[in-house]
């Protein structure tokens, strides 16, 4: 059995592993909004955690089969990820968009989601970990 340590952490898998939930999350979002299932605007808050956990978990899924040490810090990496674009976004708002305060979530949502997205990413690289340590071929395995 390994140890959780930071030197095993890789930023590519973590970078690679947080497009991807983007993109699942993204991808579910429309598709329910299509099908006529999720609301654009009103309460649809049960399919946006929902589909937040779902894309997580296979961003941190996906990130467990690339690199399969540390699942506990690459997940949480994946929930920092979603920090440093949120705060990259809001320093280029505030450059260079000239229009008062933006809307945003509760700081109690806003936690809530950031620790779902954690929770998730942690679910999906530890399950691929597992699935590694079984001795299951991965997708995304290293050729070494």
């Amino acid at each position: 059995m390994h140890r959780e340590h930071l030197s095993s952490v890789s930023l590519w898998p973590v970078f690679l592993g947080w497009v991807a939930a983007i993109a699942v999350t993204s991808a579910l979002v429309f598709l329910l909004t299509a099908l006529g299932w999720m609301e654009t605007e009103g309460n649809s808050t049960a399919w946006a955690v929902g589909t937040v956990a779902i894309g997580f978990f296979v961003g941190g899924y996906l990130t467990g089969t690339r690199d399969i040490e540390a699942p506990i810090l690459h997940g949480v990496g994946i929930g920092v990820m979603t920090l440093a674009a949120w705060l990259v976004l809001n320093l280029l708002a505030a450059l260079f968009i000239d229009g008062g305060v933006a809307a945003g979530l509760p700081p109690a949502v806003s936690a809530g989601l950031l620790l779902l997205q954690m929770g998730a990413a942690i679910a999906g690289a530890w399950i691929a970990d597992r699935r590694a340590l079984r001795g299951e071929a991965l997708p995304g395995e290293r050729l070494s």
